[in-house]
């Protein structure tokens, strides 16, 4: 099994991803543009390596060990010889283009080459490479450290052996995968959660039902561990946002039209948690 990852991008993702590679046995290159990134990401995988010690969920001297398997750098290069590269940079796609045209003459012929996107169709992302077939969406969720769950994306031309290895890297890290078939915008979750943002935002908007009896509803009537509306809170307003932007632009379809609501909390600035007021005050 390869065991060695580069990871691009050292924001909450990529870190997150980093720190449960390393915690299973992968040797880890985090790589982001500015030596500031990479300083904030390795102090929150040591802050949260402490949090699983202190509760006794981690011991200390493999939490030691995990955080001596990750080196930081700022050069691209260090991803030559991964087996496997995972990048989570921003939602942009020329910003990916640029990363995957650079990776694609940088690493072995066999080394998978993976998105953590939860939104750019993987093909797109795989057009600017000669080797699309060994690319693979490989979507993490937020917070990576707790959230079981990996979406495993097919693109167009993505072989069935670099699914595979993405399937046993992510199964090696501890989670559990699902496959996208078909590389629809949005794939399964993001569709899913935006169409469910979208209506609840709309209710709300309309004065139909308050934010908290619209997640109370979602919660208790459908055993959901979070109401869709304190989802957007905390995953950001502005993130579903441009998320749902990016689906209806590829589909055309009115479910994805997010309400003007939406839009003018985001121009306000009341994007969620990370601002102190969304749907709700924090």
């Amino acid at each position: 099994m390869a065991r060695k990852l580069a990871v691009i991008g050292a924001g909450l993702m990529g870190s997150g991803i980093a720190q449960v590679s390393a915690q299973a046995g992968w040797d880890v290159v985090l790589r982001d543009v500015t030596d500031e990134a990479l300083t904030r990401g390795t102090d929150g995988i040591k802050a949260s390596y402490d949090k699983f010690v202190s509760k006794g969920k981690l011991a200390a001297e493999d939490a030691e060990a995990a955080l001596a398997r990750i080196t930081t750098t700022t050069d691209l290069d260090a991803a030559a010889d991964a087996d496997v590269v995972v990048e989570a940079v921003f939602e942009k796609l020329d910003v990916k283009h640029e990363i995957f045209r650079t990776l694609d003459k940088l690493v072995r012929e066999d080394t998978v080459l993976a998105s953590n996107t939860s939104a750019i169709p993987i093909t797109k992302i795989a057009a600017v490479t000669e080797r699309p077939e060994r690319v693979v969406g490989v979507h993490f969720f937020s917070p990576v450290p707790m959230m079981r769950l990996v979406e495993l994306v097919r693109g167009h031309k993505t072989s069935d052996e670099a699914i595979a290895t993405a399937r046993e890297f992510a199964e090696s890290v501890g989670k559990t995968c699902i496959v996208v078939n078909r590389d629809v915008a949005g794939f399964v979750t993001t569709r899913l959660i935006t169409a469910l943002v979208v209506e609840a935002a709309r209710l709300y908007e309309s004065g139909v039902a308050t934010a908290e009896d619209i997640d109370l509803a979602c919660k208790l009537g459908f055993g959901h561990a979070m109401g869709p509306l304190a989802t957007a809170d905390l995953t950001g307003v502005d993130i579903l946002l441009h998320a749902a932007g990016n689906i209806y632009t590829e589909t055309q379809d009115e479910k994805f039209a997010a309400p003007e609501l939406m839009r003018r909390m985001v121009d306000a600035g009341d994007i969620g948690r990370k601002s102190g007021q969304g749907f709700y005050k924090h």
